[in-house]
Formats: structure tokens, sequence, C-alpha cells
């Protein structure tokens, strides 16, 4: 079998390893009466907004098809980007159908099973996310290198499947993140605040429109983001292979071709040591669900360096490469420890006795920790940067780069499925809750929940490391694309295009970020006023003899997150093209920089501050600091109302917006080198 071919075989192997798993998942017991009803309100809700959401994408997706075609002349681009679009669209789809079908799944297991069982439920759920999206990758881009890879005229047609996932991402992100976060902010300040009530309380009319958002925003949105920066540190290591110089070649080992196919081949065995991580879990089940997890995390990710550096030695590749692989694994591993001591160690119990003196100094506190927790994750990134410029000769530094950024996605099937298995575990619990099926069940899966919300802020940490990464590859290959037209082209900071360029850039991660907490403010305004109505105007709901009108607040919240979605899209994907071709290339590639470090600063300052506010309200409804209904609740409580947006809506958008904004840059990058200097 050619070589070429493996990566496409075992992309294949993984869907249909996922599709065992969904049918395994679909026999499991659902539960009927009120259990099964208020589970199919979660999952109609949740496909209806996808097909809302899908619908308006199609439309942007053609018409940025056409735009490449008329652009380039040819077929090899926009068909690739519409092969990115497709497979990221899959991916996201498939992963939340999953998990809507996990969730009451997971309850039925808690309530008649046991712990054990549960976790194996719920996790199963977030498997079959991460192995399509790690699968859909691999058959999607796989397919792409087989027909494009070796033909050097047409291997930059590959990078438009960068920007297929990428536009879609962007909007699953920022559109799903717009509506979970609305409808929890909603659900909450109304019901936990106002009418006093417990969170999932299902007199609360907000509540089934927060089980969906989670399906949408930390499901669908969340896979949609890790597809793309898997893909995209894939395509920007392609990209710079193929402008080396013979010289560095040499110097590197290997040929040509294989430091081409190298990423393909990583991310192929990250594929199958994801499965056995997910085969460990299963193993671990009866264990603690932390311990659990781990064990699957930590095995896959050791298999996988051993895996690597035999791929690297097959391939004739320098050993460097390899350690620059272990760079990035062990980076990404240091980021999510770090995100989780933020967002699960003593910063989160401190914030939580803050709210003792109120709300504001909960935010004062917030804040400050948000800000300190960047340091040691940045550094962690500087040190893998320096790291591979060591390791590698001059010229091919920034391939190491390119390649510690697929070390450290390379077993996305196991960080996806983990990642993922929160939402199912979270929706269990409302399931529970509104069912009303007792303190046991719903002390299983609080359990559960309480361990996916340390493994979700772990699994935003890595992402935002990934993204930067490979955001960075993917300016390097700007960069490369764009100087064997012009071969003195490069980022002198003192060329005043690139200053300026870096201070535009700086902007646009502040203005998504408005706009995107804008956006949760006004659609929760909206749908605090219909829940407001309806425990007003509906006679018996405070008293649990009448129904909450759900479907209109799941309305509510999807109207508005699909009108407020696309500024932030059109935003991210034209102001690269209207920079490069106005200012010139310099200015564009200084633009990209300015992002990078903005993008990647705001990221982990806005996940680790809301992480932490989100846990500090928890903390204190397990009874610490006098409990629920307290006033230390309330000030905690606000803590979280700014944290949800903050974690879920504006922080998850600043990674796809710098990878966005790169790989357009990157696809553009042939046009702009005919025309470097812009019209100005």
């Amino acid at each position: 079998m050619s070589l070429e071919l493996i990566p496409i075989v075992l992309g294949v192997a993984g869907l249909i390893i996922a599709l065992l798993i969904f049918a395994m998942l679909s026999k499991m017991p659902s539960g009927s009466g009120k259990v099964k009803e208020i589970a199919d309100d979660i999952h109609n809700g949740a496909m209806v907004f996808m097909k809302r959401e899908y619908t308006i994408l199609i439309g942007f997706v053609i018409m940025l098809f056409i735009a490449l075609y008329v652009g380039f002349g040819t077929w090899q681009t926009p068909v690739s980007f519409l092969t990115g679009a497709i497979s990221s669209g899959i991916a996201g789809y498939f992963g939340m159908f999953s998990a809507t079908k996990a969730n009451v799944r997971t309850t039925v297991a808690a309530n008649e099973k046991g712990a054990a069982a549960a976790l194996s439920v719920a996790f199963y759920g977030g498997s079959i996310m991460g192995l399509t999206v790690a699968s859909m990758g691999l058959v999607g881009l796989g397919s792409l290198y087989y027909i494009f890879g070796s033909d050097p005229t047409h291997v930059h047609a590959i990078h438009g499947f960068g920007m297929g996932a990428s536009t879609v991402a962007l909007f699953s992100r920022v559109g799903g993140g717009i509506f979970t976060k609305s409808a929890d902010v909603g659900a909450d300040l109304v019901g936990k605040i106002e009418a006093g009530i417990p969170e999932d309380d299902p007199r609360n009319p907000g509540v089934i429109a927060d089980n969906v958002g989670d399906n949408v925003g930390d499901v669908a949105g969340m896979g949609s983001d890790i597809f793309e920066s898997y893909c995209g540190a894939m395509i920007a290591c392609i990209a710079i292979a193929s402008t080396m110089t013979a010289t560095t070649i040499a110097i590197m080992g290997g040929s040509q071709s294989n430091l081409m196919f190298l990423p393909l081949a990583l991310a192929s065995v990250g594929l199958i040591c994801s499965i056995l991580g997910i085969f460990i879990v299963k193993m671990f089940s009866n264990k603690p669900a932390d311990v659990a997890l781990r064990a699957g995390t930590i095995g896959a990710a050791l298999l996988f360096i051993m895996a690597a550096y035999v791929i690297v030695g097959k391939l004739g590749i320098s050993a460097a490469v390899w350690w620059c692989v272990v760079a990035g694994a062990v980076g990404g591993i240091i980021i999510g420890l770090v995100t989780e001591y933020y967002t699960g160690g003593k910063p989160v119990r401190d914030l939580a006795k803050s709210g003792e003196t109120g709300p504001a100094t909960v935010m004062i506190s917030g804040l400050a920790l948000g800000m300190e927790s960047v340091v040691v994750p940045v550094i962690t990134l500087a040190a893998i940067i320096m790291l591979t410029s060591i390791l590698l000769p001059e010229g091919a530094g920034i391939y190491g780069v390119g390649i510690a950024a697929v070390g450290m996605l390379a077993t996305v099937g196991i960080t996806m499925a983990i990642d993922a298995y929160g939402p199912v575990a979270d929706n269990a619990g409302g399931i529970a809750e509104m069912a009303g099926l007792g303190e046991e069940t719903r002390k299983i899966t609080d359990g559960l929940d309480e361990v996916g919300n340390t493994t979700a802020a772990i699994g935003k940490g890595f992402a935002i490391g990934a993204a930067g990464l490979a955001a960075l590859a993917l300016i390097a290959a700007f960069i490369e694309t764009i100087s064997v037209s012009v071969p003195d082209f490069s980022l002198d900071i003192g060329n005043p295009k690139v200053l300026m360029g870096m201070f535009l850039g700086g902007i646009f991660p502040f203005l998504v970020s408005a706009m995107t907490m804008r956006a949760v403010g006004d659609a929760a305004f909206d749908l605090i006023k219909e829940i407001r109505r309806q425990f007003k105007e509906i006679p018996g709901l405070m008293e649990g003899t009448a129904k909450p009108d759900s479907n209109k607040c799941i309305d509510i919240a999807t109207t508005a997150a699909l009108k407020r979605m696309i500024a932030p899209g059109l935003l991210a994907v034209l102001s690269p093209v209207v920079i490069g071709f106005v200012l010139g290339a310099a200015a564009l590639g200084g633009m990209l920089g300015g992002a990078l470090i903005t993008c990647v600063l705001m990221a982990l300052m806005m996940a680790n501050a809301g992480g932490a506010w989100d846990n500090a309200k928890k903390y204190v409804e397990k009874g610490n600091f006098g409990g629920k209904g307290t006033d230390t609740h309330a000030a905690v409580v606000v803590g979280d109302t700014v944290g949800d947006p903050f974690k879920d809506t504006s922080g998850p958008a600043m990674n796809i917006l710098i990878n966005v904004m790169a790989i357009v840059s990157l696809v553009i990058a042939p046009l702009l080198a005919k025309m470097p200097n812009g019209i100005f």
C-alpha cells in the first residue's frame, strides 16, 4: 500500500469505530416517560439550531467558493475549500447528534446501574465526537494530499481545506457560544437570583434552552474549533516543507516528500493511540472518573510519543524533529495542568471566599486571576519556539513549531472525547433534576459533571495553546509562500507597514470580543424578559402544576445567535483580504503577528477567569462559605454570569479568529505575491 493512502484508510477505520460505538450507545436504555420527554426536547432543540445554522453557512460557503474560483481561475483550491467545510460540518453535526443521544442514557445508567456505568456511557458519547473529528481530518486532508501532494504546482490547493474548516469553525463556535451563554445567563439570573429556585429546575422556561446550548456550543462548536487547529497545523507543516531549500532538506534528513507527509503520518498514529486511550478509560471505568480519564489521556500521549519516534526514524528524518514532537506534547500537558490549577485549585477557593464581601471583589479577584494565569502558558509556548529553533537548523525551526503543534494535537481523538464528555455529563445531571430522579442519581451525575468542568477547562487551555502554535506555523508558511515570488520579503519591525499592521492586528481580537460579549448580553436580555413573562403570566408555573414554554426560549436564543454570528465571521474572513490587497503583504504579515499575540493572551485570560468564576460558584453551592441562598452565593453567581461568555463565547472565538485570519492569508498569498505592495 502506498504511504499516502495510510491516513485515508486509518481515517475510514476511525469513522467505522465511531459508528460501532454509536450503534452500541443507541442500544442502551434511553428511559421513558418524563425522562424521555425532556431528552427529546433537548435533542430536537439542538437539531433545529444546527439545521438553521447550517442553512446560513451553506450560503456563505457557496459565496466563498465562487470568490475563490474567480480569484484563482482553477477548481483545485475552491474544491479543497468545500471539502474542508463539509468535513468540519460533518464532524460537528455527528458529534453533537451523538452527544444528545448519550446524555439521557447517562442519566438512566446513573439511576439504574451506578457511577461506573454512567461514566462509560458519557465517555462513549464524547468518544464519538473525538474519533469523528480526528477521522474526518485524516480522510479529508489525506485525500487531498494524495491527489495534490506529489505535484508541487498544485500542493497550494490543500490550503483551501484549512480555510473551509476554519470558516465553519468560526461560525459554529461563535453561533453556538452566543446561544449557550445567552440561555445560561438568562436561566440563571431569573431562576437562581430572582425566583430562588435551583439550577435545572423544570419550572424554569430557560432550562431546556440552557441544556441545548451545552451541545451546540460545547460539543459541536468545540469540535469544529479543535478540527480546524488539528488540520491547520498539518497544512502549515506541508506548506513550509514544500518551500524548503535543498540544503535545509539535506540537513534535516529524509526527502521533501517525507517532510511534507510527516504531519499526516503523525496524525495517523495519533488516531491509533487515541483509540487505545479510549479502551484504557473503559478499563479504568470502575475507578473515580478523574482517574479513568487521566489514565486514558496520559496513556495515549505516552504511546504516541513512542510511536512518533518510530515514524520519524522510518521516514529517515533527523531525531531532532522527534524532539519537536515531544516538546509539543509535553507543552500541551503543561498548559493543561496550569489551566487545571487556576480553574480548580487554590485560586478558585480564594475566589469563592472573596464573595463574602460582595460581587465587586469577586469581579476584581477573578480578573486578576485570569491575567496571572496567562504567564506560564505563554512562557511554555515561547520555550517550545526557542527549543525548536535550537534543535533544527536555520530556516527549519519554524517547521519544528508546526510539528510541535501536530504533536500537541495528534491525539485529538482522546482529547476531544474527554472534552465532549463534559457537556454530556452536564446534560445528564439536568435531565435527572428535571425528571425528579432523586438525590442519589443527582449525586452521581454531579460527580461526573464536576470532573467534566475540569476537563472542559483543560480542553480550552489546550485548544488555545495548540491554536497559537498552529497559527504561528501558518503565518510562517504565508511568509515562505510570498518569499518564493518576492525573495527579499520579510517582516521587519522597522518597516512602517509591518508596524502599522501589528497595531491593526491588535484591534480585531478586542472588536470580536466586544461583538460576542454584547451579543450574549443582548440575547440574554431578550431571554430574561421572556422567562419573567412566563413566570408572571402562566398560572401554576411556580407551583409546578403548569408546564413552561421552553420552545419559545429556544427560538429566541437561536434567532439571536444566528443573527449575531454573521458580523464576527465576515470580519475574520474579509480583514486579511482587505489589508493584504490594500496595504500589501508586509502589512498583512504584521497584522497577523499583532493579532496572534493579542488573541492568545486574551483567550487564556478569558478562559481561565471564566472557568474560575464558574467553579467558585460551584464551590459555594457545595455548602462552603454559607452555601446556597446566601449573599456570598449571590455574589459568586454574578461572577459566573460574567464568566460564562468569557470562557464559552468570546474566549474560544479568539483561537479560531487567528487561525481563520492566518489560513485566509495563506490561501491568498499567491495572489498577493503578484502585487506585494498593495494598491498603496
